[in-house]
Formats: C-alpha cells, structure tokens, sequence
C-alpha cells in the first residue's frame, strides 16, 4: 500500500510534456516537466497534453472552383499546443477537430478561386487558410504554424488540355525565337550590303577622281603638245603638223582593223606611201629628241629633210581579214 501510495503521489512529466491536475474532477493546475507531488487521494492526474509541435494530415477531397472546375485538394497542418488547460478542456478530441476546421476552410477558400489561380497561386491559399484557422484554434489554446497545400490534381481532361496549351505556348516561344534570329540574321545581311555599298560608292568615288586627274593631266599635256606644235608650225617646220597628222591616221586604221563587224580592211593602193609617213614620223621623233638636249643650232644647221607625204586617199581596192 505504501508503494502504491507513493506511486500516486509522485509525478515525473517528461520534457515536451505537460500534465493537468484535478481535484475532485476539477482543474487546479497544471504540471510542468520534471517531478512534482500530488496530494494523495485528492488530487490526481487529469490530461496529458503533447507541448511538442504536430503535423496533422488533413484527407483528400474535391473541390469545386469558382469556374466549376473539380479538382482533388489535400493538405497540412503543422500545430502546437500553447496552453495545456485551454487544449485539453475547450475542445474534444483536439486533432480530428482541427483537421476537420481545415477540410472546411479549404472547400471555402479554394471554391472562392479560379482553377488557374488554384493552380499557380497556392501560397496565396496557403497564407489565407493560416489566417483563418489560426484565428479559429486561438481559443483553444493552439497555435497553428504552418498550412501547405500537399497535393492539386485536376480532372484528366482539364490535364490533358493544359498539357495542349503548354505545348502550343512553347511552339510559340519557338517560332518567335526563330523569327528574332531570322529578323537579327536580316538586319545583318543588310547592315553588310550597306557597308558594301558604301565602300563600293567610295571605292567609284576614288576611282572618278583618279579618272578625273589623269584626264586632266592628259589635257595638259595634249595642250602642252598643241602649244609645242604651234610654236613649231610658227617657225616653219612642217614636220610637227605631219606628225598629228600621221598619228591620227595610225589610229583610224588600227580602229579599222580592229572592228570585229567587217569582213574586209580597205588600205590605201600606194603602200610605199604608208611607209614614207612613218619614216617621217621616225626622224621627228629623233628631231624632238635633239631638241631636248639643247642642240639647237645642229639642228638649224642641217639640210632640210625630206617632208613625209600627205597620207593618201584611198583608191578602191581591199584585202579582205585573215
């Protein structure tokens, strides 16, 4: 009797723990961990409440959204009992009750919500969930932490027609991707055309310029020449005025020969003549020469020479190409 005596006087509660007292089926108080003594044969042990944080599993259940959409939710809920007193005296069966507040609050929150928000927006009905329940269970003397959505699972056919669209968007991103490169590859192309027009037109430029200064520089020696042979022509001497006479005549019939529409090259009958012309045109190339070198009186000195004939008229006759 002793032994028993004293095995219902002497409580150790254990840590995470706490133990309501009751005197005479009333509450009095309520034992923290470690050991404490009870009057014997008035007071005894009433509730043993878990202080420690608990995850409650709350069942899978359909759901109609506010697009009338079915979908299967199922969450949980992670609790921890505050006041021991509170939680073992306010409310019956503390678990099943706050798994059962949970089921409801969802079916609300969630049949007030689109399918595409329940979809992509649980921390919303997460958060709106906590608010609620944890406001409800405040009395009773729990503090709920945590609510997560564990598990959404839409009907096939809504599944199998969000699988299509997500298709279809990523077919989009794809043709748009391909449309930048395109558009990227085009400005490209066109900024290179650009660039070659430009240096082409720069390239014409340089090259007219060039044309330009060497048609001037050819005016200025053709006018150079002109004036030289004027000058001769001034102080008598023949031969200048047969020599640009005897080069046009060259470059008529090199012209004449070189046409590729005539069958047949006309040339003068007298030949010998031709060959007067360009003997003549040979010593006015050495006379010019002489000149050059400041021989002057040498020059004045000499016989006059023979004058070139004029170059022919022709009198009939061809020979036809070879």
């Amino acid at each position: 009797m002793a032994f028993i005596l004293l095995f219902s006087v002497v409580k150790i509660v254990p840590q995470g723990r706490e133990m309501t007292v009751e005197r005479f089926g009333k509450y009095t108080r309520t034992l923290s961990p470690g050991i404490s003594l009870l009057t014997p044969f008035v007071e005894r042990i009433g509730r043993r409440m878990n202080m420690m944080e608990q995850v409650l599993d709350v069942p899978q259940q359909e759901v109609i959204t506010k697009d009338n959409a079915m979908v299967k939710v199922d969450a949980i809920v992670f609790i921890q009992v505050m006041d021991a007193a509170r939680a073992a005296y306010r409310v019956e069966n503390l678990p099943y009750a706050i798994t059962q507040l949970c089921s409801t609050n969802l079916r609300t929150v969630v049949g007030s919500m689109d399918l595409d928000e329940v979809l992509f927006q649980r921390d919303n009905i997460n958060s709106r969930l906590l608010t609620v329940i944890d406001a409800a269970t405040e009395p009773w003397g729990v503090k709920v932490n945590r609510i997560e959505i564990k598990d959404l699972s839409p009907p096939a056919d809504i599944t199998n027609a969000m699988a299509r669209q997500m298709k279809a968007e990523r077919e989009r991103r794809a043709v748009i991707t391909e449309a930048e490169g395109e558009k990227q590859a085009a400005i490209a192309r066109a900024e290179g055309a650009k660039q070659s027009a430009i240096l082409q037109a720069e390239g014409r430029k340089e090259a007219a310029f060039r044309d330009a200064e060497a048609r001037e520089r050819e005016a200025q020696a053709e006018a150079k020449a002109t004036s030289m042979v004027s000058e001769a022509i001034a102080r008598g001497d023949v031969n200048a005025i047969n020599y640009f006479v005897a080069q046009k005549y060259v470059e008529a019939f090199a012209e004449l020969a070189r046409n590729p529409t005539q069958k047949t090259v006309i040339v003068p009958a007298e030949m010998s003549g031709l060959v007067g012309t360009i003997a003549g045109l040979g010593e006015l190339v050495g006379l010019a020469k002489e000149q050059q070198q400041g021989r002057t009186d040498v020059r004045a000195a000499a016989p006059p020479r023979a004058t070139p004939p004029a170059p022919p008229r022709p009198r009939g006759g061809s020979v036809p190409r070879s």
